[in-house]
């Protein structure tokens, strides 16, 4: 899969800025996938509140995908986004449902806070 993030113009990039490169090896790094738009303006609050959850200790990593660089993806997405996967599961559409979120990371063990989820 490529991703592009949205604030570059659709330029393609590997992943984006929210990652955790200090892979901690007790425990599983979740993998989110955000499909917006340049211009979106819910898809940039999306990423600055994912942002903050990365903050917080949550341990995964975002890929952001421009729903415009496929046609197929901007009929599906376009009047969805910010549409959020996690592990390939749909877990928040149109704004980020930050309670959804933490729970579904919870559940998969992304949590590093102090008595958090993590292993």
């Amino acid at each position: 899969m490529h991703s592009h993030d949205p604030r570059s113009g659709g330029a393609p990039c590997e992943q984006a800025s929210i990652s955790d490169s200090s892979r901690r090896e007790r425990g599983a790094t979740a993998v989110l996938v955000l499909y917006s738009r340049p211009g979106c303006h819910l898809c940039e609050q999306a990423v600055e509140e994912l942002a903050a959850l990365h903050q917080e200790g949550y341990r995964f990593e975002l890929h952001e995908v421009d729903i415009e660089s496929d046609e197929g993806l901007l009929r599906r997405m376009l009047e969805r986004i910010p549409v959020l996967e996690l592990n390939g599961e749909v877990v928040s559409e149109l704004a980020l449902d930050q309670t959804s979120v933490r729970a579904r990371l919870d559940t998969v063990g992304a949590d590093d806070r102090p008595g958090g989820g993590g292993s």
